[in-house]
């Protein structure tokens, strides 16, 4: 049976994973900060404030070793 050549567009979506998951594993590994903030208001007015703040990284980055382990 004759084997099916990849299209390009099958080269480009494995490779998009490949980085994907190099992305992911840089963050978890470097960290990262993310913040950000709403205001709602109505006729000049705010109502609801809402500030978030987030920090990805590995577990291992943030937690000191123990010295028993």
């Amino acid at each position: 049976m004759k084997k099916r050549e990849r299209s390009a567009a099958e080269d480009i979506v494995d490779g998009a994973d490949a980085s994907l998951l190099e992305i992911i594993d840089h963050v978890l590994n470097k960290g990262v900060m993310l913040q950000g903030e709403v205001i709602l208001g109505v006729a000049g007015v705010d109502l609801v404030y809402l500030r978030l703040n987030a920090l990805l990284c590995a577990a291992d980055r943030l937690l000191p070793a123990r010295a028993g382990k």
